[in-house]
C-alpha cells in the first residue's frame, strides 16, 4: 500500500512539473516578459522568442510599448554610417543609416510604429532614465559603468577598427618609458568610466599610483603638464588628437597596444536599467540580423 501511495505521489509531481514546463514554454513562445538575468559583465546575453511579437501579458517597458503601439528610440543624427541625414531623400526618410534600419526592424517585429527622438551625445543615455524614450541606438559601446547603470544588449556590430588601448607619454620620456615595467611607481592616468580605464585597471592594478580624470582631454593635459607620467587611452581617438595638435609634446608608445576582450566589444542597444525583458526582445532581433548578415549590408549601403 505504501508503495502504491509513493507511486501516486510521484505521478502527481510529474504531472505538475510537466504542466509548469509547458506554461513557461508557452510564455516564452508568446514573447512574454520574464526574468532575464544579466551576465557577469552586467549585460543581457539571453534572447526572447520574437516570432509572435509582444505578448498581451508582457509587463514593464514591453507592456507599455504594446499598449501605446509605439516604440520610442533616441539616436544621434551625426554619426554616419550609423545615423545621419541624407539630403537626397525626402523629409520623411531623410534620417537614415544602419542603426535606423535596426530600430525599424525592432519596431516591425514588435508590431508597433517607430518614433525617433534626435538628441546630442550627452543626452542619448540619460534620456532612458528620464523615460523620454524606450531604447537608445547610436553605436553605443560597452563600458562597465554603462552596464551598471543601463540594461545593455548583446553586441550587434563589431567594426574592423575596434578601439585598441595604448599609452601616451610626453616626448621627453620616450627613452625612459618604453614598456609596462617602466611604469612601475609612476603616475598613470586615464578617463574615468571608459574602456581604457577597464583595460588599464586589469593591466596596472599593482602599480602604486593610478589616477582617474573626467575626460580624455584631461588625460592629455595631465601628461602634457607632467602631473602624470603615462596616460591610458583609446589609440584611434588619440592619433586624431596628435595629428590635430602636433605641438602638444605628446606621443604614443609604439608597439604597446591591447585589444579589449570580446565581451567588451561591439555596438549595443541600451534600455533603462532593469528592463531586461525589453533587451531580451531586442536580442532576439539582433540574433535574426546577425544570422542573415543584414546589418553588414545596412552598413555597406550607408557607406556607399
Amino acid at each position: 500500500m505504501k508503495k502504491n501511495l509513493l507511486t501516486t505521489v510521484f505521478s502527481v509531481l510529474l504531472i505538475v512539473l510537466s504542466a509548469l514546463c509547458c506554461s513557461l514554454q508557452a510564455s516564452a513562445a508568446k514573447g512574454q516578459s520574464i526574468d532575464y538575468p544579466e551576465n557577469e559583465w552586467n549585460y543581457v546575453d539571453a534572447s526572447m522568442d520574437i516570432s509572435q511579437g509582444i505578448s498581451d501579458e508582457a509587463t514593464g517597458a514591453l507592456g507599455r510599448i504594446q499598449r501605446n503601439g509605439c516604440l520610442r528610440v533616441a539616436v544621434r543624427s551625426d554619426l554616419a554610417p550609423y545615423v545621419y541625414h541624407d539630403s537626397d531623400k525626402n523629409a520623411e526618410d531623410a534620417l537614415t543609416g544602419a542603426d535606423i534600419s535596426l530600430a525599424r526592424r525592432i519596431a516591425e517585429r514588435m508590431g508597433v510604429r517607430l518614433a525617433i527622438l534626435q538628441l546630442d551625445s550627452t543626452q542619448i543615455l540619460p534620456s532612458l532614465t528620464e523615460e523620454q524614450c524606450d531604447l537608445s541606438i547610436s553605436a553605443i559601446a560597452y563600458t562597465p559603468n554603462r552596464a551598471l547603470n543601463y540594461s545593455l544588449s548583446k553586441g550587434y556590430y563589431y567594426p574592423e577598427n575596434e578601439p585598441d588601448i595604448g599609452f601616451i607619454i610626453h616626448k621627453d620620456s620616450q627613452d625612459r618609458i618604453t614598456g609596462l615595467d617602466d611604469m612601475e611607481e609612476r603616475v598613470v592616468v586615464t578617463q574615468s568610466n571608459s574602456l581604457a580605464e577597464t583595460v588599464g585597471v586589469r593591466l596596472l592594478n599593482d602599480y602604486l599610483e593610478f589616477r582617474r580624470v573626467l575626460s580624455v582631454q584631461g588625460v592629455y593635459e595631465a601628461v602634457e603638464n607632467k602631473t602624470a607620467d603615462v596616460g591610458i587611452v583609446d589609440i584611434n581617438i588619440t592619433r586624431i588628437y596628435l595629428e590635430n595638435h602636433p605641438d602638444c609634446g605628446l606621443c604614443l608608445i609604439e608597439n604597446l597596444t591591447f585589444s579589449p576582450e570580446k565581451q567588451y566589444q561591439g555596438c549595443r542597444v541600451s534600455a533603462k536599467k532593469g528592463e531586461t525583458g525589453l533587451v531580451a526582445f531586442v536580442n532576439g532581433v539582433i540574433d535574426e540580423i546577425l544570422e542573415s548578415g543584414e546589418y553588414e549590408h545596412w552598413i555597406e549601403e550607408a557607406g556607399a
